[in-house]
């Protein structure tokens, strides 16, 4: 059995995953810490719990180059050491830390880190990342943790995508007081 890769993002009921000005100095833009509040149950029992040591069990990260940078490369370790896969357009010269490696090719990133986990689950986070992946086929899951909260601009989370339509099949919603998890399974293309 190979390996899954599923998308894991917080997003605001208009779509968004950061507010605007999103950048350096503001890594979630204006008004987009306000979607990981749940975080702060992350290790009290419950579905905001679960999901979260759900996340932590994952056996590899792919990160978009701008989500990788924002989040201060993670000292070089997302979690328990495991591989991270940072997509980028081009690999800088300096060594990155850690278990990060960089790559090129969408293909190339999703075969590495589905080798990465046997048969376990490679976690994606970053929009960028998420929308080529979606783009190439190569998204299994995708873990959604919904905050009832309009952010009315930023980065949207499926921007870019093709008019094709995808499938999804909601196998296990999680409700919280403060957010809606929900876990789809792409549906396999019936053409």
């Amino acid at each position: 059995m190979t390996g899954k890769i599923r998308v894991d993002m917080t997003v605001s009921l208009d779509g968004f995953v950061a507010g605007p000005d999103d950048g350096p100095d503001a890594p979630m833009g204006a008004g987009g810490f306000r979607l990981f509040n749940w975080l702060d149950k992350r290790n009290d029992p419950g579905p905001s719990g679960e999901v979260y040591a759900e996340a932590m069990a994952t056996r590899a990260l792919i990160s978009g180059r701008r989500t990788y940078e924002l989040a201060g490369h993670w000292g070089g370790d997302h979690h328990d050491g495991v591989p991270i896969f940072v997509l980028t357009h081009q690999v800088p010269d300096q060594t990155p830390p850690g278990t990060v490696r960089f790559v090129t090719d969408v293909a190339e990133c999703a075969a590495l880190a589905r080798a990465a986990v046997g048969d376990g689950v490679a976690m994606v986070h970053g929009a960028g990342a998420a929308q080529a992946l979606l783009r190439a086929g190569e998204v299994d899951e995708l873990d959604l943790h919904v905050v009832p909260v309009l952010l009315g601009q930023g980065r949207r989370l499926f921007d870019g995508l093709p008019a094709e339509p995808v499938e999804f099949e909601l196998v296990q919603p999680r409700e919280a007081s403060d957010v809606l998890h929900l876990r789809y399974r792409i549906k396999p293309s019936t053409e």
